[in-house]
């Protein structure tokens, strides 16, 4: 790509890094035509604007977006080795990323979108029980992907993800001194309900029901795997007042319990079993009734949910039952509606399953109808739509990025 600057008017005067990404020079069928871009991408290198520009072929609502910082003196393609190669080869510098409990099953989530996304840098992953160690030697599938190492000490970055347990995020915040301009993404439970620390506020980071408030937040509280998959099979009810008595139950795998070694973890009891837990008294619960009641204030009635173990590392499938006198066409209908324009929520005619999702960022969702209950069968990976991918698609939210990149990963439905 040509880097060009934007030309400076009387009227409109810029400042000296505020530079815009642009393509070649357009081809006779492209002058003749309004390209339709909604963002332009700030960027290094300045040269005069092309005829593109010139003879009024960008449409004049494009938006322009400053992404990242231009590259330092001595620095070009292919110098930093902890970047995808989209990165390196686009000559625009990426935003730097910083990881606190990176040794985590959540952290190393984080870790395996990041060192492919097109925009952004790994300055440093945070491990206190690791520091010195390579990242392949804890998260073994990552060898020959990266050299980093663990450290436990901070640097600079322009985004920080805490995977930390619950109540770590905010112990760490109180006790570690991080730069305002640095927007956090928090994976804990800590902020998820109006909490803050010093003077920074959080957003709910579910982009199905406020992507543009994510858009504008400088920090944000990532949603529960529970909470995500049980919110996006009832968002569209709540949205249209629709929402009447809840009975939900969920199946969760192993991992949605952390690394930590526990009884209920342990191979020999979780192998060929199933088991429920925390009945109607999940921690969740309070998250899904505080955005139901946003959408459907009048909402004063019960959501019942009963969460199970599986036998299985990864995934969750929820089914939330209710009452609802619309037809099963009426309700796809408005559950479509409702989601077009979101990258990774989806209805589907045939029955989902968890297979389907794992590995990836996305909601699956089918509807049946059987007299006047309505059932609505959803499905997540917990460790990704349910956690890291989640934070990753909010921090794209943040800065500006596709809200898809760094996230179009493949499933292993075999």
């Amino acid at each position: 790509t040509r880097l060009l600057k934007r030309r400076q008017t009387k009227k409109d005067k810029l400042l000296p890094k505020d530079y815009i990404q642009r393509s070649p020079p357009p081809s006779k069928e492209m002058a003749s035509k309004k390209l339709n871009m909604n963002v332009l991408v700030f960027s290094p290198h300045p040269q005069p604007l092309s005829k593109m520009e010139r003879g009024g072929v960008l449409s004049p609502t494009a938006k322009i977006t400053k992404v990242g910082t231009p590259l330092r003196p001595g620095e070009g393609p292919g110098v930093r080795t902890s970047t995808s190669s989209l990165v390196q080869e686009s000559g625009v510098m990426p935003i730097k990323s910083g990881i606190i409990g990176g040794a985590g099953y959540t952290g190393g989530e984080v870790i395996r979108i990041l060192l492919n996304h097109p925009h952004v840098e790994l300055a440093f992953i945070h491990s206190r029980s690791n520091a010195g160690k390579q990242i392949h030697a804890v998260h073994q599938d990552l060898t020959g992907d990266t050299d980093i190492k663990f450290t436990n000490t901070l640097a600079d970055c322009n985004v920080l993800f805490l995977c930390l347990g619950h109540g770590e995020s905010k112990k760490f915040l109180e006790e570690n001194k991080v730069t305002p301009s640095t927007k956090v993404i928090d994976l804990s439970h800590d902020f998820r309900h109006g909490e803050k620390i010093g003077d920074r506020e959080f957003v709910y980071g579910l982009p199905e029901f406020q992507r543009e408030e994510i858009r504008k937040a400088n920090n944000v509280a990532n949603p529960g795997c529970f909470a995500t998959t049980i919110q996006l099979g009832l968002l569209p009810l709540a949205k249209a007042g629709l929402l009447t008595e809840v009975h939900t139950t969920g199946i969760t795998g192993s991992t949605g319990a952390g690394q930590k070694l526990q009884d209920a973890t342990h191979f020999t009891w979780r192998a060929n079993n199933v088991s429920a837990y925390k009945t109607l008294s999940h921690q969740h619960m309070n998250e899904i009734n505080q955005t139901l009641k946003k959408l459907q204030p009048q909402f004063d009635e019960a959501l019942h949910f009963v969460p199970w173990r599986g036998d299985f590392t990864r995934g969750i499938f929820v089914t939330s039952v209710l009452s609802s006198s619309l037809s099963l066409d009426e309700a796809k209908k408005l559950y479509r509606e409702f989601y077009s324009g979101h990258p990774f929520t989806f209805v589907c005619e045939e029955m989902v399953d968890i297979k389907q999702v794992v590995n990836t960022n996305k909601c699956l969702i089918h509807l049946e109808k059987i007299g006047n209950k309505l059932a609505i069968h959803s499905v997540t990976d917990n460790l990704l739509k349910g956690a890291s991918g989640q934070a990753v698609q909010n921090m794209n939210l943040m800065f500006g990025f596709p809200e898809d990149a760094g996230l179009k990963l493949k499933g292993s439905v075999f």
